[in-house]
């Protein structure tokens, strides 16, 4: 038997007060925020860090399989999901696969994980969705859309919640379409897309998944239903005779916004963390067809301990000032004379021990890490006495910073900063998700993988630190 082993979500910090964008081009407000990534975050760094929280605790040995779903990868012709797979410090042999081009994606991949474990080939696999869809400025999807991701790590053992049933279907609908090269999401008239394709295809993959098990909405404490907006969802609620105050999982429209491949996923984790041991989910999802799963909570939910989910992230927030400040940070206007870094896909290619798998260099000799790794210890002066030690998950504490008003940043001003490890060892990073005026030396803070910078068509990474993240 298979099923949910552990889960993990990540919300960007920043949100967007909808009021914002309607006092801009006016029309019909959507009420609420939505969830906007910052400017050195895209796909594959919300990716890393849903996976990291799912995987915490995990031996990452265990992981023989990375699945990446997303609408809106940063690359077209390079798979993104060992880029994933590098940044968790999987190792090499871990089967990686990009699943793309739906809304569906997520659920896809889960049932390739699936097939994946029954048929012996992996023990355990990550699936991890992700997306940041750009609406079309003015239109309610540019309100609507929001940015996430969630982690499911699926096998055998140690199950939280088993898959005792599964039912997909395709549709080749034109309802939400990105031709190659498009910014923004295409979409056909309103009611031919809820009626034909949101409404009709979940509710024959949801009366068909109940039949074939011999289940009524009644047998079911969760139901997870991909959200077109906040009133669809209602209504497809009430239409598939479950109530919309106790069994239907809350769709996080007005606090999040649609995040694309990856919502119905962070509902099933907003889910997970709130359910126990007996109790049944229907999970239900969307996209040029249907997918549904049937889930029964088992006992082991109770040791999985916190996770760093919804509920984590999710009260955990900073304001974005202005409508203009969301579309610097999607590129939509530049604003700013802005200096290309020299790129190198040989010297990236090279560094990615330390660039991407974040590893020092413990000295032998005297116990200090160095980072970046290097043949003498800066402390004992020893020779090519180390071994690697992975810094990503370690806790750090801000040493000194500076800020700097002058260089080009999309967030002004650049934060940078030494910060030393409890465990030892110094490391040297930028300062994101940040309010300038509450900087103090000696805070808490932690790494984050993020985007840097591109040139030549080459999206660089690296670590930078964050302070924690409350409510």
């Amino acid at each position: 038997m298979a099923g949910i082993v552990s889960y993990g979500a990540y919300i960007p910090v920043y949100r967007l007060d909808r009021a914002l964008i309607w006092q801009t081009w006016g029309g019909m407000p959507v009420s609420g925020e939505k969830a906007v990534a910052n400017f050195d975050e895209d796909t594959v760094t919300m990716a890393v860090e849903a996976g990291n929280n799912c995987l915490h605790g995990i031996d990452r040995e265990d992981v023989d399989g990375l699945f990446l779903a997303s609408t809106t990868t940063p690359y077209k012709e390079k798979q993104c999901a060992s880029l994933v797979a590098e940044a968790l410090d999987l190792k090499r042999s871990t089967m990686t696969a990009d699943f793309t081009n739906s809304l569906r994606a997520g659920t896809i991949a889960i049932r390739a994980a699936l097939d994946a474990i029954a048929a012996g080939t992996a023990r355990k696999v990550l699936v991890v969705a992700a997306d940041c869809r750009l609406g079309h400025p003015s239109t309610e999807y540019e309100q609507g859309f929001g940015d996430g991701s969630a982690a499911i790590l699926l096998g055998n053992s140690n199950i939280i919640a088993s898959v005792d049933g599964s039912h997909t279907h395709y549709d080749d609908i034109l309802d939400f379409w990105r031709l190659d090269g498009d910014t923004f999401v295409r979409s056909w008239e309103d009611r031919f897309i809820i009626n034909h394709g949101y409404m009709e295809n979940i509710q024959e993959a949801v009366n068909d998944i109940m039949e074939k098990h011999g289940l009524t909405p009644s047998d079911f404490s969760r139901a997870v239903l991909y959200a077109h907006d906040g009133r669809r969802h209602l209504q497809l609620a009430r239409r598939l005779n479950f109530d919309a105050t106790t069994q239907l999982q809350d769709n996080m429209f007005s606090t999040i916004g649609n995040t694309g491949a990856a919502y119905t996923l962070m509902m099933l984790v907003a889910a997970l963390e709130e359910t126990k041991a007996g109790e049944k989910i229907l999970v239900a999802n969307y996209g040029d067809g249907a997918d549904a799963f049937i889930l029964t909570v088992t006992e082991e939910i109770a040791k999985l301990g916190d996770r760093r989910g919804i509920k984590y992230h999710l009260p955990s927030k900073l304001p974005l000032p202005n409508y203009d400040k969301y579309l610097r940070y999607r590129g939509l206007i530049q604003g700013f004379a802005f200096f290309e870094n020299q790129s190198s896909a040989t010297i990236s290619w090279r560094d990615r021990r330390w660039n991407i798998n974040c590893r020092g260099g413990k000295c032998l000799v005297c116990g200090n890490i160095n980072f970046p790794p290097q043949r003498i210890c800066m402390y004992c002066q020893s020779k090519d006495q180390f071994e690697e030690v992975r810094l990503a998950d370690r806790k750090a504490k801000l040493f000194t910073y500076s800020k700097d008003f002058l260089g080009p940043s999309l967030d002004s001003p650049i934060i940078l900063c030494i910060l030393d490890f409890e465990e030892g060892g110094r490391f040297y990073a930028q300062l994101t998700d940040r309010d300038p005026d509450n900087i103090e030396d000696g805070m808490p803070v932690e790494l984050t993988f993020r985007w840097m910078h591109s040139e030549r068509g080459i999206r660089n990474y690296y670590w930078k630190c964050r302070p924690l993240r409350v409510a």
